[in-house]
């Protein structure tokens, strides 16, 4: 018998009522009609298999294509008294957990699709009754996605072994293409899909040209106290940035890479979901396998694969609601290395990369909203502003950079498309060097054309004509003209150039509000829940996000009736818990 989800909502997970479009999907679930669900991070997308794993009799099957990601959210399930288990290659305990399958006392079991599509995985499947699929992480499931996984393509034979079991696919990023795909290659009919929405309002968006980027970032951290993530390109560039920052006075850095040894992996893994400050240097294999809510910004050292990477990887700040930072930092060399991967993948690709590349430059060259960006992409039509971007903020100054740019193609194509930007400046500025003077520059006629305020444009102008493919270089890093310089050296296309102010204004985060530390009593429930999380092995996050800890600071609930109508308290964590809390807060009262 399928129990009432608005009971099972406050008693199970201490919510009094659905956010978003959590309630549309339950209640198809429910109803056990086949969905996809295109959530935003942070839009609560667990929940929505979670709870009918608790409503519906029988077991529901969650496949998920990381182990860290499946334990982490095992152990916040099992935290709520859900009966959960996972059954993947590190799992010692995989006998009992196919016992207690067998024997119907699992509510949800979480496997890898490497497992879920397996013949023997199949026959465990039928010796007891199967509540729903849920296929997290769906996109993978696509090859438009850009986290293509062939494994998810081997899906459907189970999904259709099990034609009366409902499946639920939920993913976070999938433009228009990636649904359509999803939908097929899993079965789901078009009605069945729910979108959200792709917004993240509580996440301020930042794009900088790298300009000392270990000080521009060194900057970011000190200003942030929080959790945080930052993204390097290399395995080395991600070691030597966790040196530097750990050197310049953040407590707690650690690095992150596939080149590490595994032990040592899952052991900084392990610290940065445990901690409540710390600063994780990682590739971007870091991040898909945890699901930390207290992420407080996310930098970019250098540009993502696409939009939708760079979506999912900054949308890991603020999981939980609460204010966050996303911050790019970008070089005109990421688009040109960019450019020639193009050449190594397969001839049917190349388009859709050359797409993405383009999508890119459109968010960092944007003098507009980085959000409208970011959202038109994914087929929303925002408003023109959204006051929480570092263009709405501090709006940038827009110049016609055109003739400019005219004149510095064709200093690079009369210098003979092989010298590098300094030398092509020097031409184009008058300067008689001694390279100049050797090869006969001076006597060029695109020597000396540029001076006064145009000459500072050179470098982002250079910068854009890169970003737009109308500049490229040589193997030895020589400027040479790309296939977009002509349509700009015949006036057939403009230039418009955005200067971004010379200071940018971060304005105030809100950090009273998000972190109270100057609290006592905010800071005592954070050592209480701090103890009560070592004492049970788990971040403390487990035990309760930062929001219901400031809303019992504001409330200051004295009985356990009371602290039961706190956001985030159901009948399990109340029980375990709620003692602990009640005896600080009488301390405080």
């Amino acid at each position: 018998m399928t129990r009432d989800p608005l009971d099972v909502l406050h008693e199970t997970f201490g919510f009094s009522a659905f956010r978003g479009v959590q309630e549309r999907v339950v209640t198809r679930v429910l109803a056990r009609q086949n969905t996809l669900a295109i959530m935003p991070t942070g839009a609560g997308k667990s929940l929505c298999y979670q709870l009918p794993a608790v409503a519906l009799d029988g077991c529901c099957v969650v496949i998920s294509p990381l182990i860290a990601l499946m334990h982490d959210q095992l152990r916040a399930a099992q935290a709520l008294g859900i009966r959960a288990a996972s059954l993947t290659s590190v799992d010692a305990d995989w006998q009992e957990t196919q016992d207690r399958f067998r024997a119907g006392e699992l509510d949800l079991l979480y496997v890898a699709p490497e497992r879920a599509s397996s013949e023997g995985f199949r026959s465990l499947l039928a010796r007891a009754p199967i509540a729903l699929f849920a296929i997290d992480e769906a996109h993978c499931v696509s090859e438009w996605g850009h986290d293509f996984r062939p494994d998810y393509r081997l899906l459907r034979p189970l999904l259709d072994s099990f034609p009366d079991c409902p499946r639920l696919a939920l993913t976070a990023t999938a433009d228009a293409h990636t649904r359509e795909d999803i939908l097929k290659q899993l079965g789901i009919a078009p009605d069945g899909m729910v979108i959200a929405g792709f917004d993240r309002p509580n996440i301020r968006y930042a794009v900088h040209p790298r300009d000392g980027l270990t000080r521009q970032i060194g900057d970011l951290v000190a200003a942030n106290p929080g959790p945080g993530i930052v993204y390097a390109q290399t395995r080395a560039g991600t070691e030597k940035l966790a040196e530097q920052l750990g050197r310049d006075g953040r407590r707690q850095v650690r690095a992150y890479h596939a080149g590490m040894p595994p032990e040592e992996r899952r052991a900084n893994q392990d610290a940065f979901i445990a901690s409540e400050d710390m600063v994780m240097v990682a590739t971007v294999a870091f991040g898909m396998g945890i699901d930390k809510p207290d992420v407080r910004f996310v930098v970019h050292a250098g540009l993502p694969k696409s939009i939708e990477g760079y979506y999912q990887e900054s949308g890991r700040a603020g999981r939980d609601g609460e204010p966050a930072e996303a911050h790019l930092f970008w070089g005109a060399e990421d688009f040109i290395r960019a450019r020639m991967r193009i050449g190594e993948i397969e001839a049917e690709r190349q388009a859709g990369e050359r797409a993405r590349i383009a999508a890119l430059g459109a968010l960092v060259e944007t003098g507009g909203c980085r959000r409208a960006v970011l959202l038109r992409h994914f087929g929303e039509s925002p408003p023109e502003t959204c006051g929480n971007c570092d263009n709405c903020l501090s709006p940038p100054e827009s110049v016609d950079a055109t003739q400019t740019a005219r004149k510095l193609l064709s200093a690079v194509y009369r210098t003979g498309q092989s010298f590098g930007l300094g030398h092509v400046e020097a031409v184009l500025r008058g300067q008689s060097t001694d390279k100049v003077q050797q090869r006969g520059h001076d006597r060029l006629s695109v020597f000396g054309i540029v001076d006064g305020e145009e000459a500072l444009l050179l470098k982002p102008v250079a910068r854009a004509l890169q970003v737009r493919d109308a500049l490229a270089t040589n193997e030895h890093g020589g400027l040479m003209l790309g296939p977009e310089a002509r349509a700009i050296l015949r006036d057939e296309v403009q230039l418009p150039l955005v200067l971004p102010p010379k200071r940018a204004r971060r304005g105030r985060r809100g950090g009273d509000a998000v972190n109270p530390v100057s609290n006592p009593l905010f800071e005592a429930l954070r050592a209480c829940r701090r103890d009560l999380a070592l004492e049970a092995g788990v971040p403390p996050y487990v035990i309760f996000h930062d929001s219901t800890l400031r809303e019992m600071t504001e409330r200051m609930p004295q009985s356990m009736e009371a602290l039961s109508r706190i956001s985030g308290i159901g009948t399990r964590k109340l029980e375990a818990y709620g003692e602990a809390f009640l005896r600080v807060l009488r301390e405080h009262g």
